[in-house]
C-alpha cells in the first residue's frame, strides 16, 4: 500500500527542489543562498547541482510545474516573493495535481488497484486567504521596488511620509489592506522602507482607497506623494484624471471622498489631491490598479 502523500514526497519534492535550485543557480545566487531559499542544506544543493538527485521525467516535462519553477525561482531571487508564498504556491499546485491528475496518475501506477475505484482526493481551496494576502504582499513588494529604484522618487515624499498599499480583492476595512509600517521617508536624499508589508498598519491612505472603491472604483492599489500644481499638471498630461476633494468637507474620509467623486466615472487609474487646509498637509493620492501600477504612475513623474 502506497500513499499518494509518498509520491509527492519521493518523486515530486526531489525534481521540483532539483529544478529550483538549478533555477536559482542561473540567477547567481551562491550554494548558501539557495539553501537558503528553499530551506534545504548545503551538501543537498550540490547533490542537486551534480545531478546525484533523479529527476521524475513526467513532473519535469509538466508544462504548469515549470511555470511554477520560473516564477517561484524569480521571485525567490528578486525578493518579491516570501518563502511563505512559495510554499503556498507549491502546496496548491501539489493538491490541483492530486485531484485526479499528474500525481494522481502516478498514484495510480504505484497502486493499480486504484484505476479500478472512482476514488477521489480532497484539494486545498487555490483562493486560500492566506494565499490572497502573500499575493497582495508580493505585489507591494514589486511597487516598493519600483519605487526605490526610481532615483527622484525620495523628492515626491511628503513630510508625513509616504505608504504604498494594496488591498484583498474584497476588502472592507484597513485590516484587509496591506502597507508599509511607519510609512516611507526621505533620509538624505533615499527613499527609505523600514519594514516588509504587513496588513492594518496604513490607517490614512488605506482609508482613502476603501473610501474610493465604496464610491465605485474597481482599484487595489494607491500610494500618496507631496502636492504640488505642477505634479498635478503632469499627472493630467500623462493621461490621468485628476479630482480635486477638501480635506475639511466631511467629518470622515469615507464621506469626504464619497462627496468628491459624487457623478463621477472613474478609470482603472485616477487621482484624488488635496491642497491642504490648517494643520493639514496638501497630498496627491494615486489610486491604481494594484500597488506596482500605482507605484509606476509615480516613477513617470521623477
Amino acid at each position: 500500500m502506497r500513499f499518494i502523500e509518498e509520491i509527492v514526497v519521493d518523486e515530486f519534492l526531489p525534481t521540483l527542489r532539483s529544478m529550483l535550485a538549478e533555477d536559482l543557480r542561473e540567477y547567481g545566487l551562491t550554494q548558501r543562498e539557495v539553501a537558503n531559499a528553499l530551506g534545504i542544506s548545503q551538501s543537498a544543493v550540490s547533490k542537486y547541482a551534480h545531478g546525484d538527485v533523479a529527476r521524475h521525467k513526467r513532473i519535469v516535462a509538466d508544462t504548469r510545474v515549470q511555470d511554477l519553477v520560473t516564477r517561484i525561482a524569480d521571485g525567490l531571487a528578486n525578493g518579491d516573493m516570501s518563502r511563505v508564498q512559495a510554499l503556498v504556491e507549491i502546496e496548491v499546485l501539489i493538491r490541483q495535481l492530486e485531484d485526479g491528475d499528474l500525481l494522481a496518475e502516478l498514484h495510480e501506477e504505484a497502486m493499480p488497484e486504484l484505476a479500478e475505484t472512482d476514488a477521489d482526493f480532497s484539494v486545498h481551496d487555490p483562493d486560500s486567504q492566506l494565499r490572497t494576502a502573500e499575493r497582495v504582499r508580493s505585489s507591494v513588494r514589486r511597487g516598493l521596488r519600483t519605487l526605490t529604484n526610481a532615483s527622484g522618487f525620495a523628492a515626491l515624499i511628503p513630510n508625513v511620509g509616504s505608504n504604498l498599499v494594496e488591498c484583498h480583492p474584497d476588502a472592507y476595512t484597513i485590516e484587509d489592506v496591506a502597507g508599509i509600517p511607519g510609512r516611507i521617508f526621505d533620509v538624505k536624499g533615499q527613499a527609505t522602507v523600514p519594514g516588509e508589508p504587513e496588513f492594518g498598519l496604513s490607517e490614512h491612505v488605506a482609508s482613502v482607497l476603501l473610501a474610493a472603491r465604496e464610491s465605485g472604483a474597481t482599484a487595489r492599489g494607491a500610494v500618496n506623494i507631496k502636492y504640488t500644481p505642477e505634479l498635478i499638471a503632469a499627472l493630467s498630461e500623462n493621461g490621468y484624471q485628476t479630482i480635486e476633494f477638501s480635506s475639511e468637507a466631511c467629518s470622515t474620509v469615507t464621506e469626504t471622498i464619497e462627496t468628491a467623486l459624487s457623478g463621477t466615472e472613474l478609470e482603472e487609474a485616477f487621482v484624488l489631491y488635496q491642497t491642504g487646509a490648517m494643520g493639514i498637509e496638501p497630498i496627491i493620492y494615486i489610486i491604481a490598479p494594484d500597488a506596482q501600477a500605482a507605484a509606476t504612475v509615480a516613477r513617470e513623474l521623477k
